[in-house]
């Protein structure tokens, strides 16, 4: 889970809240000590930390709510456009023809990311070509070219020319007819004079639309300084933060960005190739504090399902009309959209419902559960209520489970059935859910 840590942290402090009988002065100072303590834990740069956790003290002692919002509601939206503040205005790569320039250290996962984001922007519907611009890092070239294969992403460089110069002028003249050139430059260890003069050198010869500093998330307290340098030698436009899937406390984003007043612009989420997403403040920071993602969600579901199918699935759902064809449907759809940790971040509150252990949990029942219904007759299917103690058992016995996990799929067809249908008859609610959506009000 990206952030998790920070992202705990940060909910099991917004719960005291959402638990107090009022807002107190009291409490919005425990509550902003509680913020500072658990960004520092998150490796955020202790002057960030101190003047975000300030910001929003003042804020929340001094602003009144806001006609129709609570005192707890107007807390939560001043702690959320702060930690959005803090990660830049939003901004997505241009779709145009451009040259971008990769920067990093070693270790940062910079080749890697090269890839991804070639993939992302041949998939977008542009024609681009890599330089293999690090030519001190043995078998660089090498690793470029298989994952310019994998893409189908042609790939310019040498393994034994070590003029970086030269192979970036010749590249640039051999795919000068492409909408993007991506130039992925050499690292080091450490940011040292001969690796600055080589990014300045290559700078002036590419004159790049966009120069990417690719950044591990893991990084921490250096994420800071690192970034600086970078910035002040070349420029830095923008930021690609890498590894944030694993154990990375992920502060260091917070400090990349105060750093180089540079966007975030994507985040690597896996070690595939298709695992880098555009980062958007608002939904990152909001699915951070356990608020959400309803937008994204969307943006994914639209990708596994067409428009017509998509708005008959809310339909019924919304109506509580749906089948066990439908439900089997939608845990298909489910499974298309990205490992289902993911996706639960993005459904309001339940990421602070999902304890730890139970999204393996609730992934394996949903496997069990499609086994399932695979023994299941259409007429069962589409009249979930047929099935009693003798069908029961006949299901078990043909998929060999115990008559218990049957009982226990139909209970939670049941249980969404029901609640789905509450949110139908609900009209505010529903229109709040069509509006996150983006699509209005729903017509049943």
């Amino acid at each position: 889970m990206v952030l998790e840590k920070l992202g705990d942290a940060l909910r099991e402090t917004l719960r005291k809240i959402a638990g107090a009988s009022h807002i107190s002065p009291e409490l919005i100072k425990e509550l902003v000590r509680d913020i500072q303590r658990a960004l520092l834990q998150s490796d955020v740069n202790v002057r960030l930390a101190l003047d975000l956790s300030k910001r929003i003290e003042t804020r929340a002692l001094d602003e009144k709510a806001p006609a129709g919002m609570t005192g707890r509601e107007h807390v939560v939206r001043i702690v959320h456009q702060e930690l959005v503040s803090a990660l830049g205005e939003p901004r997505s790569l241009k779709l145009e023809k451009q040259k971008i320039m990769m920067v990093g250290l070693y270790g940062q996962g910079k080749t890697t990311t090269t890839g991804k984001l070639a993939k992302y922007l041949k998939k977008k519907g542009l024609n681009l070509g890599l330089i293999a611009a690090d030519v001190h890092r043995p078998a660089a070239y090498d690793q470029l070219s298989q994952i310019g294969d994998q893409i189908q992403v042609p790939v310019f460089g040498s393994s034994d020319n070590k003029d970086a110069e030269k192979v970036v002028t010749e590249g640039l003249k051999e795919f000068e007819d492409l909408d993007v050139i991506i130039v992925d430059t050499a690292g080091r260890h450490a940011l040292d004079r001969d690796l600055i003069s080589e990014m300045e050198s290559i700078s002036k010869i590419v004159k790049p639309d966009e120069i990417f500093l690719v950044m591990d998330a893991t990084v921490g307290q250096q994420a800071g300084p690192q970034a600086e340098a970078f910035h002040k030698a070349v420029g830095v436009t923008g930021v690609i933060l890498t590894k944030l899937d694993g154990s990375a406390k992920g502060g260091g984003a917070l400090s990349t960005v105060s750093a180089t007043n540079a966007p975030i612009i994507f985040v690597g989420t896996g070690e595939s190739l298709d695992s880098l997403e555009t980062l958007d403040p608002d939904r990152f920071i909001s699915r951070l504090l356990g608020m959400g993602d309803l937008q994204t969600l969307l943006e994914r579901a639209e990708e596994v399902l067409d428009a017509s199918t998509a708005e008959d699935t809310a339909k019924k759902m919304l109506s509580g009309k749906f089948t066990l064809i439908d439900m089997r449907e939608q845990m298909e759809a489910l499974t298309k959209m990205g490992p289902l940790g993911k996706v639960m971040e993005m459904v309001p509150g339940m990421s602070a419902m999902m304890k730890k252990g139970q999204v393996e949990e609730t992934q394996d029942k949903l496997e069990k559960f499609n086994v399932l219904m695979n023994s299941m007759t259409k007429e069962e299917l589409e009249n979930p209520k047929l099935i009693k103690r003798s069908r029961i058992n006949r299901i078990a016995k043909g998929s060999g489970s115990d008559p218990q996990e049957i009982r226990d799929l139909l209970k939670q067809y049941n249980q969404s059935r029901k609640m789905m249908s509450n949110i139908g008859g609900n009209r505010r609610m529903q229109q709040r859910m069509m509006k996150q959506f983006g699509k209005g009000d729903l017509k049943l």
